[in-house]
């Protein structure tokens, strides 16, 4: 951390207290976690609760990325951006608020100041309550069943490699020398950068430009795909990219960036859209080109663990590695790099690992959220993966500017889509296009995970008025599907008789 502040020195005292002395090691662990992360910090909580003898090994920061350059720092400034932006819209609603002045530094000193709020969950401290042998330093294998940190060798039953992932850097000819931020270093500023460039349309790239848009910034978002969030459902990413127009970020769609240089202060980035080069200044660039696995210094090979870049660490379904005692969890070998997969894969290493479960990844069903104004969530299947699939499918779609309270709270540029299976109404995928979709993502979620169908929703009672009423609403649509022509003539002759 960069910031010497009160709050920033308060959050290094947790996660990395500098005066920390690692312990004697146990002469064998049940568990060794390689990672202080979110999959490292469930491995190694959860084995200690059962009464496991654990050694927790990190040598960066206790928290990973999620506390320290991810999650927690990325949404307290995302909260504040949208501050910004409700203000600006106020009129909208009748009421005058003029002269706003969005104050940047001060909503980074929030950001740092509830970072540290939320690091003892994840201190050192904590984890040495909890009976774990905390060592901070550089670990890596030296066989088949040990571990070394600095001088000390740690045996082990079974290991858990859960050193996550990084800032992957494009190589784009001199992006190096001249300087650029990633997740890693972008909450570290106090002052607002006048010009921004975004290189990447991916959730962090589409967040952190509508953010800094919303604070003032002059930004433009480099996206070398013909749209934003191109693995989301193109209607949902259509809805995005209004937002970030809106917000006043320039796109730049089927772009590439030739080179970036220094101009004096300014840095020059050489964008090709449409065949014709753009070029950019700005005053700093985000890299936002997704993440690498963290494999490199832990000798992998003098544990018979096997791995690559791209992937990280090879795992199976049960996410043991080539080594059958050891096992690796979240961002380091999964494609998917998000802190709640993370946790949720450390939970089955743990069943797997100590207990000879047979929990696989491949039975987790995991959602994910893009937290732009208006947020995407989906899980499960879209209907073109779910047609690549072969599975025949019914889309029903409910849009916002039909939903009372959407209309009510003017958030109407959004929508739930609900794909079923043909012929039924068991449900393969769901996405959702609100200003709070990664609230509604659980119903739909734990529909999937039990079976419950989409008519079986309509049923469900829902508060009035709520945005998430689009779900009962669609279970009503799925429903009407049923009353063939068949079904409303015998319906109608028995309420005549009835009569």
């Amino acid at each position: 951390m960069r910031v010497d502040d009160a709050h920033d020195r308060a959050l290094i005292d947790n996660v990395r207290p500098p005066q920390w002395a690692n312990p004697r090691p146990a002469a064998r662990y049940n568990l060794v976690v390689l990672g202080a992360g979110t999959a490292g910090l469930v491995c190694a909580a959860g084995a200690a609760g059962l009464g496991a003898r654990v050694a927790l090994v990190e040598r960066d920061l206790m928290g990973g990325d999620c506390l320290n350059v991810g999650c927690v720092p990325s949404k307290a400034l995302l909260r504040a951006a949208r501050a910004v932006a409700d203000v600006r819209a106020a009129g909208r609603f009748g009421i005058s608020a003029t002269g706003v002045r969005a104050d940047f530094t001060a909503a980074m000193t929030r950001m740092r100041a509830l970072r540290a709020r939320l690091s003892p969950v994840d201190s050192v401290r904590r984890f040495q309550e909890l009976g774990v042998d905390v060592f901070l330093g550089e670990g890596r294998f030296t066989g088949p069943e040990t571990i070394s940190v600095d001088d000390a060798t740690l045996r082990f039953r079974r290991a858990v490699i859960a050193t996550g992932a990084r800032a992957a850097v494009p190589p784009i000819p001199g992006l190096t020398e001249a300087g650029y931020l990633t997740n890693e270093s972008v909450f570290d500023l106090v002052d607002l950068p006048r010009r921004l460039a975004v290189i990447g349309g991916g959730p962090l790239g589409c967040e952190l430009a509508q953010a800094f848009a919303r604070f003032g910034a002059a930004v433009t978002l480099v996206q070398h795909a013909p749209r934003l969030v191109e693995r989301e459902d193109p209607d949902a990413a259509a809805v995005v990219e209004r937002a970030l127009r809106a917000d006043g970020v320039r796109l730049l769609l089927e772009a590439t960036v030739g080179q970036v240089k220094l101009d004096g202060s300014d840095l020059v980035i050489d964008a090709r859209a449409a065949g014709v080069t753009a070029p950019l200044r700005a005053d700093k660039v985000l890299v936002a080109t997704g993440r690498t696995p963290n494999v490199d210094g832990l000798d992998l090979p003098a544990a018979g663990v096997a791995a690559d870049a791209t992937r990280g660490v090879i795992v199976d379904d049960r996410l043991r590695t080539t080594n059958p005692k050891v096992f690796a969890a979240g961002d380091v070998c999964s494609a998917l790099k998000f802190t709640h997969n993370s946790d949720a894969q450390a939970r089955a290493v743990l069943r797997n690992a100590l207990f000879l479960g047979r929990a696989r990844a491949s039975a987790l069903l995991i959602p994910r959220c893009t937290y732009t104004d208006p947020e995407i969530g989906h899980v499960g299947l879209d209907e073109t993966q779910a047609r690549a699939r072969g599975i025949a499918v019914q889309a029903f779609v409910q849009r916002f500017d039909e939903v009372d309270r959407a209309v009510l709270d003017g958030e109407t540029d959004g929508f739930v889509k609900i794909v079923v299976r043909g012929g039924t109404d068991r449900i393969v995928g769901a996405t959702v296009v609100a200003r709070h979709a990664g609230d509604m993502l659980p119903a739909l979620t734990l529909a999937i995970t039990r079976g419950i169908g989409l008519g079986a929703l309509a049923s469900v009672v829902h508060a009035y008025p709520t945005q998430a009423d689009a779900v009962r609403r669609l279970g009503d649509a799925y429903n009407r599907t049923r009353l063939t022509p068949l079904a409303r003539r015998v319906l109608g002759a028995w309420l005549a008789w009835r009569r």
